[in-house]
């Protein structure tokens, strides 16, 4: 149900922006997004962690912040940033521990500043998840980060990658292939199903979504001859799923799934592991995909890319992603002050 006193002109508070690691394409896309504002129409964002990085790849203009609500006052002449701490010596293209260490900083300043509700919402750059892991992060990515903090059990929390043409969910993420059929459960399908449908409502106004799922195996198994994971795990969630009033099919076999005529039946497929959903999003998507968290209570999107150390520094980043992430963040702020659930 959507709510009749909400506008697109209803103000929001700035979107906080974490930096992500120093050393990679971060600092580049988050000051490209910058300059292509009023353009592209983005909305009012701040950076949070080292000026300096940004000062590495951009001579564009910085006003230092220590608030965010001194963040939309400076964002129309220059971009705003929220110092968290000192990344040492910043080389772009030669990650360290102490760009790691702040980079795993900014991130939980983000998250605090949108469950304070400082922030409309948290737009997160990449980060080296090597350099992360030795300053003691512990968690396979930021989305499992995110959702830890913000008190979220992590099958409740659905990493989307969103595109203008496709969206997706990995029912698996980060496992090896060996572990997957081990790893999927009909519980498994159903939460990340239920907050798929749920996020698509509350995120982008769909009020009865239509889901699509995926096949773990080739032809979807053709009814047990190529394997029994369909017959055994993802039918039976599905038809609960369907008899809860889900919008609900499959399992589908997965090589005929993402055509154009194919993605008009859905608003959003499920896939049983990683490169199943991320191959075709990559392929449609690239330069603007977006990682969007679902079942959170704080809106947090992502490029759909990672650090990009090879390029960094060299001003050949796209910040297609990025922009596409900051849009999306508001168009989601926007459906959740007009979602009444």
């Amino acid at each position: 149900m959507r709510s009749s006193n909400i506008t697109d002109l209803t103000p929001l508070a700035p979107f906080a922006v974490s930096l992500g690691d120093p050393a990679g394409i971060g600092p580049e896309i988050v000051a490209k997004s910058w300059v292509m504002r009023e353009a592209r129409g983005l909305p009012p964002f701040f950076a949070v962690g080292d000026a300096a990085s940004l000062r590495a790849v951009w001579l564009g203009p910085i006003a230092m912040i220590g608030s965010p609500e001194e963040a939309a006052a400076a964002f129309g002449t220059a971009l705003p940033c929220l110092q968290v701490a000192e990344a040492g010596d910043i080389i772009p293209g030669t990650p360290g521990v102490d760009g790691a260490r702040t980079a795993f900083q900014s991130l939980e300043v983000t998250v605090g500043l949108a469950r304070s509700g400082s922030a409309a919402g948290i737009v997160t750059a990449p980060v080296g998840k090597e350099q992360l892991y030795g300053v003691g992060f512990t968690h396979p990515g930021q989305t499992e980060f995110v959702a830890e903090r913000c008190g979220v059990a992590p099958h409740n929390a659905v990493m989307m990658l969103a595109g203008p043409s496709l969206k997706v969910v990995p029912i698996t993420i980060h496992i090896p292939l060996a572990e997957v059929a081990a790893a999927l459960t009909i519980d498994l399908i159903r939460a990340r199903a239920i907050t798929t449908a749920k996020g698509l409502q509350r995120n982008f106004g769909i009020a009865r979504p239509r889901l699509a799922v995926a096949g773990l195996n080739p032809h979807a198994g053709e009814n047990g001859a190529l394997g029994r994971e369909e017959i055994e795990v993802i039918r039976p969630a599905i038809e609960s799923l369907r008899a809860d009033g889900l919008d609900i099919t499959g399992p589908l076999a997965a090589d005929g799934m993402f055509h154009a005529r194919a993605r008009e039946t859905y608003d959003a497929a499920l896939c049983m592991y990683h490169d199943q959903a991320l191959i075709p999003i990559k392929t449609l998507n690239f330069d603007d995909g977006v990682n969007i968290t679902l079942g959170l209570p704080i809106v947090r999107t992502s490029p759909d890319h990672g650090t990009a150390f090879g390029i960094a520094g060299t001003d050949s980043a796209n910040p297609g992603a990025m922009m596409a992430a900051l849009k999306m963040a508001a168009e989601a702020a926007r459906a959740r002050l007009a979602y009444v659930g």
